[in-house]
């Protein structure tokens, strides 16, 4: 079964090695600035976080996304990433939204399943109860008690809640396997020399250079250039000049700017562009190869997973758009991200993968 965690855990993670965190993987949930109906209110009990219609989420569910995903980041990039600062923002800042995000969309997501009439199967919800006691065994005192109490019910509540998102996902996108061919997937590898035409300011934001600083930047592009045509090798001037993080890079089509992908997929192999603006800068583009089998295959994979979110998201946000949804703001402002030694459980969607598959 294609999990909803992979398909969000993917896109955080990702987010996560950049020193940010996503919100979500579709664009129509959670309590974004751009959710409708959004209602703030102090009719809760004291364990309540956030309603949709009448979909409880508890602190107690909340304490257990928020700690195992905390866990899993902190045994790879230490306790220190949630101080780091972001535009948006600390990372524990941005931790805490994604997992309110990501829990508002699996409850959303049931809801949507129950008007749709979709249940799971009696055989799937054993599934889920012999995962949670597998999950709740695990625990430490310190575990259970860093997550507010949480209970045995609990976990098989959220287990039961993730198998019926996966289970709608799939249904909703069962028929779309649409062919992709080789020229629409096509992957390129090309070798770069960037010039940036930007500075950074003290909080990490890009401030653009004057006219005559970009001039200058252009004038050394041309220079490069002129290096090339007269028989200097690229990889040369590349390993000397080039300002992005990467030096060779593959993509496939609508993953660049228009400008940099037109120049280079019109390179043949070993061909070198002329200097081409960019947003950012200048840049000089040679072709490794016009076709990359391996990464083609890949975005083949990616262009098809894209285009059934693309179906599954256009159902999803127009019943969205009809819910309405009531934060316990009180509540919710008094959780931390907070490091514990003695606190280690990090292994709830571990247990899940290994009994309702990847």
């Amino acid at each position: 079964m294609k999990t909803i965690r992979k398909l969000l855990h993917n896109r955080i993670m990702t987010a996560l090695i950049v020193s940010s965190l996503a919100l979500v993987y579709l664009n129509g949930c959670g309590f974004s600035d751009e959710t409708k109906k959004v209602v703030f209110t102090t009719g809760f009990s004291d364990d309540e976080i956030f309603r949709i219609e009448d979909s409880v989420c508890s602190i107690q569910e909340i304490m257990v996304y928020l700690i195992n995903t905390q866990n899993g980041y902190e045994s790879t990039f230490g306790a220190e990433i949630w101080d780091t600062q972001t535009s948006d923002g600390t990372v524990a800042q941005q931790l805490k939204e994604s997992i309110l995000a990501k829990v508002a969309q699996i409850k959303a997501m049931n809801l949507l399943a129950n008007d749709m009439e979709i249940v799971l199967e009696d055989s799937e919800i054993e599934t889920a109860r012999k995962a949670a006691q597998a999950y709740y065994d695990t625990l430490s005192e310190e575990d259970i008690e860093a997550m507010c109490g949480v209970t045995l019910e609990d976990i098989t509540r959220i287990y039961s809640e993730y198998a019926l998102a996966d289970k709608l996902y799939d249904y909703i996108i069962r028929d779309i396997n649409p062919e992709i061919s080789d020229d629409e997937a096509r992957t390129i590898t090309v070798e770069q020399i960037f010039l940036k035409t930007y500075d950074l300011d003290a909080s990490g934001e890009k401030v653009p250079y004057t006219d005559t600083a970009k001039n200058t930047v252009y004038l050394k592009a041309k220079s490069i250039k002129n290096q090339l045509v007269e028989g200097t090798s690229f990889e040369e001037l590349m390993s000397e000049y080039n300002e992005a993080e990467e030096s060779t890079i593959s993509f496939g089509k609508g993953e660049m700017e228009e400008a940099y992908e037109t120049a280079a997929f019109n390179l043949g192999t070993d061909e070198i562009s002329d200097v081409v603006e960019v947003a950012d800068g200048y840049v000089i583009i040679k072709c490794v190869t016009t076709f990359n089998r391996e990464e083609t295959e890949y975005n083949k994979v990616r262009i098809v997973a894209e285009r059934k979110r693309e179906v599954f998201g256009q159902q999803y946000d127009a019943f969205v758009d009809t819910l309405t949804k009531e934060l316990n703001e009180e509540l919710w402002d008094s959780i931390t991200v907070t490091s514990d030694e003695n606190v280690t459980t990090n292994s709830l969607w571990n247990v899940y993968n290994e009994y309702f598959g990847e």
